[in-house]
């Protein structure tokens, strides 16, 4: 459209930069119409733009704000400058429309035609921001039974339907670029209005027009959307893709603009009712056809139905602007048809079944000595409680070896599975001592040999370690922060040392509150990478869900009902690939890194090598630390981050393609906060915390299952 060198005073709205002398001056004047009112609720624009999350640039706090006048109105209103203004507006897109697909739909241009039905789809490409230019064409002016479908008022009766919807929009943005053709299409006005269009929304009555704007829209290869009230009927024409794409689908055959000049009303209910399909019209509609001209004077439309179409357009310039799936073709969006499959949701909320009790989990009487020790064994802790292990009794042996079909994408090399290991055979030794029958334990290449001696079992005296054993559990309680005894300290020390590992605890304040970023940014990434995400949620299992006796049990994740919920929305695939492609999602690592600070230290339990037999020593020493603190009273949670077994960058990127780099630099940082040197290899992370106690024990399979003996 041709520039317009003066404002037209019936819709556009007038702004005033006072940094410019002559908008100053100009503003001055109107100050002094005392018929004029002023608003100024700018404060509170910039504490809504300074409240923002993230915090806004420094160059939109800093913007000149404007006044707006709106000469209809007789009214002048202060707000934000352009970029600020359209920020704080547009805010609470986010993230249904992301930033950059906001600034891509901001500068479309749309044409519509058509201000009844068209006046509801304009106000809600407004509303959404998804335009930068509408350019309205209509030559009919509002009568009072507009009234059902156009929100207008009775002040505006006999004004022009597109200025009616250029004053709307101009209310809510003053900044949209709106043109106004009051004369409507024509064949006149219809290569002028076409010039610069990215998109036609098409909405008059007049079939003759509806052609004339297909045919000229496909000459220029723009896109034709249409919605027809009735039934949600969604028309889409991408001649931008198809260029010889017959108009209206071709569903009303070889049709021109000229032939349909000067039908009347009854001449056109036949062609309008091939175009719509007859027997797909609601019952209301098609019997309201048949009194066309009789009892009513034209087609029936509903406000809710305009509404309605409003949004569907919207949807559909959404999936058009931002390159997303929009074929041609034609859907109806019924609301009808949905509200008759109305149906009682099944219960969301999960019914946790009461934990066992501690004592019956974890004591059982044993009559089989045997049966003892393969009970401790399976007590020991593992990978999403994965128990990665084959446990067997070979004559006066106990063998205990990996079960490689246990693994998972984060159980680089079995490292972990070989932790599993090694924590098994240090309970196996511990059962097997209080019996007073073990000889010997031997790493293996298989795993570890315990010999359980030719002799007789004898009574159990000595119950501490092997309650401790029996006992331990994960507790994943949020801790007090209180710090741990030196007593506490040596003797957890002193139990990874025992079984040739090394120590390092985390107390420092500031140290924690490094080691929580860490852990929750390997959190995050853990949530955003498909294949961990999935093994991740593997892992959990919900009451009634198979498998009961391998993962970890939703009632022992210490969350509230709150998280739970949440728990339902991250578990999904398709939000946690959008939450990676926006490059967001701090709040998924929040959880890990308050339990770290919530902690009375960090341990990480250390071997001098990566051998198997390194990893099996890790384990040996991780359950003894453990154990240890258990008996001590000192709630544990293994807090292990996604990159623990990772130590090369081909197996960084084993881990998360995308996030391999991210994941190489947590790497290095974890490493230089707890000192460990570049030969020393970690077995497991624990989080020590003075926590109530919990009374939840993960389950194990029986030990008849196959691969356990």
């Amino acid at each position: 459209m041709s520039e317009k060198t003066t404002i037209d005073h019936q819709w556009q709205p007038v702004i005033f930069d006072e940094t410019d002398t002559t908008q100053r001056c100009a503003l001055e004047e109107l100050r002094r119409d005392t018929s004029l009112t002023f608003l100024d609720e700018r404060e509170t624009q910039r504490n809504g733009l300074r409240d923002l999350l993230p915090s806004p640039e420094q160059s939109l706090l800093d913007e000149t704000d404007r006044w707006i006048y709106f000469p209809w109105r007789k009214t002048v209103v202060a707000v934000l400058g352009p970029r600020s203004f359209r920020h704080l507006r547009l805010d609470r897109n986010r993230n249904k429309i992301t930033l950059d697909e906001q600034n891509d739909l901001g500068d479309l241009t749309i044409g519509i035609i058509g201000l009844s039905v068209g006046h509801a789809i304009a106000h809600t490409l407004a509303l959404e921001g998804i335009c930068g230019t509408l350019r309205l064409a209509d030559f009919d002016e509002i009568e009072l039974s507009n009234l059902n479908r156009i929100p207008a008022s009775i002040l505006d009766l006999g004004v022009n339907k597109a200025i009616v919807a250029a004053r709307r929009i101009a209310e809510i943005d003053p900044y949209l670029r709106v043109e106004v053709v009051e004369e409507g299409l024509t064949e006149n006005t219809v290569a002028e209005f076409f010039d610069g269009l990215d998109l036609l929304v098409e909405e008059c009555d007049s079939l003759d027009v509806k052609v004339l704007a297909r045919e000229e829209a496909r000459s220029r290869r723009i896109p034709v959307l249409m919605e027809t009230s009735d039934r949600g009927l969604l028309d889409v024409e991408r001649f931008d893709l198809e260029p010889d794409r017959p108009v209206f689908h071709g569903v009303l055959g070889e049709i021109d603009f000229s032939s349909l000049r000067g039908l009347g009303t009854r001449e056109k209910i036949p062609i309008v009712l091939d175009q719509l399909d007859a027997a797909l019209l609601s019952a209301r509609m098609a019997a309201s056809m048949v009194e066309v001209g009789e009892t009513i004077e034209t087609w029936p439309q509903l406000g809710g139905d305009v509404q309605l179409g409003g949004a569907t357009i919207a949807a559909a310039v959404r999936r058009l602007g931002t390159g997303a799936h929009l074929p041609s073709g034609r859907i109806r969006i019924d609301l009808d048809t949905h509200l008759d499959a109305l149906a009682t949701p099944a219960p969301t909320r999960r019914t946790e079944p009461a934990p066992p009790e501690p004592s019956a989990a974890v004591r059982p009487s044993f009559v089989d000595p045997d049966a003892l020790v393969l009970h401790a064994a399976q007590r020991a802790p593992s990978g999403g409680n994965s128990q990665p292990w084959t446990i067997e009794i070979v004559g006066r042996t106990v063998r205990i070896g990996v079960d490689t079909s246990r693994t998972s994408t984060l159980d680089i090399a079995y490292r972990g599975s070989y932790v599993a290991v090694g924590a098994a055979a240090f309970n196996a030794r511990v059962a097997a001592t209080a019996q007073g029958r073990c000889d010997s334990a031997e790493i293996t290449e298989r795993g570890v040999d315990i010999s359980l001696g030719d002799g007789q079992p004898g009574p159990i005296t000595d119950r501490g370690l092997l309650d401790g054993v029996l006992g331990r559990c994960t507790n994943r309680e949020l801790g007090t922060g209180e710090p741990l005894g030196t007593d506490v300290v040596a003797d957890l020390v002193a139990a990874a040392a025992a079984e040739g590992g090394r120590l390092v605890l985390l107390s420092a304040r500031e140290a924690v509150a490094e080691a929580a970023e860490i852990l929750g940014e390997a959190d995050r990434i853990r949530y955003l990478t498909p294949q961990l995400h999935r093994e991740m949620f593997s892992e959990l299992r919900w009451p009634g869900d198979r498998d009961p006796d391998q993962g970890i049990e939703v009632s022992s994740l210490g969350i509230d009902d709150a998280d739970l919920s949440k728990l339902e929305i991250v578990k999904r695939p398709e939000v946690m690939a959008l939450v990676d492609a926006w490059n967001v999602g701090a709040a998924l690592g929040s959880d890990m890194r308050d339990r770290v600070l919530s902690s009375s230290a960090l341990a990480v339990v250390v071997v001098p090598g990566s051998t198997a037999e390194h990893y099996i020593r890790g384990g040996y020493a991780t359950e003894n630390v453990w154990v240890t603190a258990h008996l001590h009273g000192v709630a544990v949670q293994p807090v292990s981050p996604a990159f623990i077994y990772a130590r090369t960058p081909e197996e960084h990127r084993q881990l998360s393609v995308h996030h391999a780099e991210t994941l190489q630099q947590l790497t290095s940082r974890f490493r230089t906060l707890f000192d460990l040197s570049e030969s020393e290899s970690v077995a497991l992370v624990l989080r020590l915390s003075c926590a109530p106690k919990t009374g939840i024990y993960s389950r194990r399979l029986p030990v008849s299952a196959p691969g356990s003996g």
